[in-house]
């Protein structure tokens, strides 16, 4: 049987919390403690995304590989570039439309070119699915487009979606 309230021992700990930081168990507080906490449950149910176990793990070894050889690869390039002073290209926003709709797919892009120096996502437009990255060192416009496409998005649909 399920309970009606969602994530009780997370409403119990809030409730809980608020009458310490409070410093009273007085009525009036317990009472608007639970209805905080309520709040707070209902509201993380509603950011709940449906579990779905990742599919294809041969495709998420091969993402992390090549996740992994990214970083790497970034790092001598942002090195370079701090040492030496000198770019090939210039500083800029790119906007790259994503077909990737999965929220835990984008969490992961999200990751990915976060965690890559030089890189950095700026922001994402869910209606119209444009994703808009900064780029250290940005040559090309069109390349770092078909990167993000080709060496991420197309991974992670085929693990998430």
């Amino acid at each position: 049987m399920r309970s009606r309230l969602p994530f009780p021992l997370l409403w119990l700990s809030l409730v809980a919390m608020w009458l310490v930081l409070n410093g009273t168990i007085a009525f009036g507080h317990a009472i608007l403690g639970m209805v905080v906490a309520l709040g707070a449950v209902l509201g993380l149910r509603t950011l709940q995304v449906p579990a779905r176990r990742p599919r294809k793990p041969i495709t998420a070894l091969s993402l992390a590989s090549v996740v992994l050889y990214d970083i790497l690869h970034s790092n001598v390039a942002v090195a370079a570039i701090v040492l030496s002073g000198r770019r090939h290209g210039r500083a800029g926003f790119v906007e790259i439309p994503l077909e990737l709709r999965h929220p835990t797919g984008l969490a992961v892009l999200a990751c990915i070119i976060t965690a890559t120096p030089g890189t950095s996502w700026a922001g994402y437009d869910s209606r119209a699915s444009v994703l808009t990255m900064h780029i250290l060192d940005l040559v090309d416009d069109e390349a770092s487009i078909r990167a993000i496409k080709e060496r991420y998005e197309r991974r992670l649909m085929e693990i998430f979606e």
